[in-house]
């Protein structure tokens, strides 16, 4: 594990542990502190003092990234080089291009290269995604808001990739290309403080379908998923955060691991996620 933010102690080593053929070897952190009380908390043997020094472990097979948005191309480019495979945390990269270079350099070293979008792996969305085969769906409504209290927070930050699109909007955007495939129109606007702090977004699909997405720093807590297809509107409460009836973080990595222990492809590939953020781009007017 590269870096020890909060996912990581609340979500990531827990799920490492839990996850059958996986098991959490090693953590580096900027802050030496943090890294040794993380890996005290959860049982991690080993601390490297730098992330070089991870990344140098023969013993490693694959890394997890908890960085800020800005360092996500960099250190996934290292760890490719260094042989390891990589699960990078939402949003993979800055823009698409960045995406297309790390995707490249996954293929050149073999490794395989995830974003970790864990609500991807929940069963309730699964199924929910698998269910809307035989129907028409027009309409799709995502939200997803939060209060941002810290103006430090790297989120607040433009110089370290923050925003309310890139950190949530991300989620609402990908469900929408989920369940009605890729726009061919968006259009966006946007309440901008040092970034923007609220955007929203309306995409129009080649089937006639859309979707309107909502992504907030500035609010209660606040989630939600509407389809509505030609013969019902389902709705789903929390779509991105849900942990019941089992842990979406768990189901991940235990299906990365499978797939870089089988040599096989990334069970959400990059070309997926390259695809995510041309819709960003568009969406932020990039």
């Amino acid at each position: 594990m590269l870096g020890a933010a909060d996912i990581a102690d609340k979500a990531l080593l827990p799920a490492m542990r839990a996850a059958a053929g996986s098991e959490p070897l090693a953590i580096a952190s900027r802050s030496p502190q943090r890294a040794q009380a993380l890996a005290s908390r959860h049982g991690v043997p080993r601390v490297h003092a730098t992330y070089d020094h991870l990344l140098a472990d023969p013993d490693i097979d694959g890394v997890y990234l908890p960085l800020t948005n800005d360092a996500h191309r960099p250190w996934t480019l290292r760890a490719l080089a260094a042989g390891k495979h990589v699960l990078c945390e939402k949003p993979l990269a800055l823009n698409s291009a960045e995406a297309e270079e790390m995707a490249a350099a996954a293929g050149a070293a073999g490794r395989l290269l995830m974003e970790a979008f864990m609500y991807r792996f929940h069963p309730q969305m699964r199924m929910l995604a698998s269910s809307l085969g035989g129907r028409s769906v027009r309409h799709v409504h995502a939200t997803f808001g939060f209060h941002l209290r810290d103006p430090e927070n790297y989120r607040a930050r433009s110089e370290l990739g923050g925003g309310a699109l890139y950190d949530v909007g991300c989620y609402c955007i990908d469900v929408a290309r989920w369940l009605l495939g890729e726009p061919d129109q968006v259009r966006a606007f946007a309440h901008r403080g040092a970034v923007d702090m609220t955007t929203t977004a309306l995409l129009h699909f080649p089937s006639g379908a859309t979707a309107s997405v909502w992504a907030s720093m500035e609010s209660p807590e606040h989630q939600a998923l509407e389809v509505v297809t030609d013969q019902e509107v389902t709705r789903v409460e929390k779509p991105f955060t849900s942990m019941k009836p089992v842990n979406p973080y768990q189901v991940m990595v235990e299906e990365f691991t499978q797939a870089a222990q089988a040599g096989g492809p990334s069970p959400l590939p990059p070309a997926w996620s390259i695809a995510n953020l041309r819709v960003l781009e568009l969406a932020s007017g990039g």
